[in-house]
């Protein structure tokens, strides 16, 4: 069996045993909602060399999507979060085939511009609750497992987590990754070779943004609630953050990175106080709004210090010493 399988079990083995050490199930749902938005960006950035500043426009989108679904249209869970799903692919194919036709900043740039549009749209259209936000959406169930039990929510969002996970794996590993990773490198000999470039990318970017929004939907679904913040320009500068912190074009880093983000904003019962007190949480509770002032600090070390990411810097240092 390839050895990355095998880390993949033994960490699916560890996320299903969190829930007896202790931790707050609804804490690491939060991590795992964080963690696949950061690896549908990761696609797009890390393996295409695309850098978006709008993701959170799929993520707010999919939010919306799914809990206007399962409040008021009453939908059963599965379904709303496939509507979710389909909503956000549907807006990264109008947004990806206009902004793919500018590159670098440009590409960037209209990625923000779209998004902001969005979320004017959301503040103002009665379905969103504009700035209250949709609230009490509910959970419902899954194939028969009643959501209302933390665990069994915890079961569902951790495997729909992984299969998204292997799925961008494969995807990385196919053909079309390694054609997505050429076009990162070298657009213009990519071209030469033959390969519609902009269809690739229109492709990514569609893939990304539907991952993204699969992570927006189950966000709703896990706190019950849908808020402008998730489709807020801060909040695609933040899974930028999460990417760069794990390790840009590295599958486990911006789980890694949504991991030490998410940890450094959330209260200490939510890992229980003695992990709390093990990781160091217990000490960032006491900052208050100032820590996002270690935040920023943990952004400037890592770029200066481990310009790769952590996982990035890791994977390094395993091969060079191999």
């Amino acid at each position: 069996m390839n050895k990355r399988y095998i880390v993949y079990i033994v960490a699916l083995a560890l996320l299903a045993a969190l829930p007896s050490l202790g931790v707050y199930p609804v804490f690491v749902m939060k991590v795992l909602c964080y963690a696949l938005f950061a690896c549908a960006f990761n696609l797009l950035i890390g393996y295409t060399g695309l850098l978006s500043f709008g993701h959170a426009a799929f993520l707010g989108a999919a939010g919306y999507a799914c809990g206007h679904a399962l409040k008021v249209w009453g939908w059963p869970t599965p379904l709303g979060l496939a509507f979710a799903v389909l909503v956000a692919a549907a807006l990264g194919t109008v947004i990806g085939w206009l902004a793919i036709r500018r590159a670098g900043i440009y590409f960037a740039m209209i990625t923000l511009a779209l998004a902001q549009m969005l979320y004017f749209v959301f503040l103002q259209a009665p379905f969103t609750g504009g700035e209250d936000g949709l609230q009490s959406v509910p959970r419902g169930s899954f194939f028969g497992f009643d959501l209302v039990s933390d665990i069994h929510l915890y079961a569902v969002v951790v495997l729909l987590f992984a299969a998204a996970f292997l799925f961008i794996d494969r995807v990385v590993h196919s053909p079309f990754g390694q054609v997505l990773q050429a076009v990162r490198e070298n657009e213009p000999r990519a071209v030469s070779l033959g390969y519609k470039v902009e269809r690739y990318k229109l492709l990514a970017f569609v893939l990304s943004a539907g991952l993204a929004g699969l992570a927006g939907a189950m966000k709703t679904t896990v706190l019950g609630f849908a808020t402008l913040t998730d489709a807020l320009w801060t909040t695609s500068g933040l899974v930028i953050l999460m990417t760069l912190v794990g390790g840009i074009g590295t599958l486990a880093g911006p789980v890694i990175g949504a991991l030490v983000i998410v940890l450094l904003e959330n209260r200490v019962g939510d890992l229980g106080n003695g992990l709390a007190r093990l990781t160091g949480v217990e000490w960032f509770n006491t900052l208050g709004d100032s820590v996002t002032m270690v935040t920023g600090a943990i952004f400037i070390l890592c770029v200066l210090l481990l310009r790769r990411g952590i996982v990035g810097e890791l994977e390094a240092r395993l091969l060079h010493k191999a």
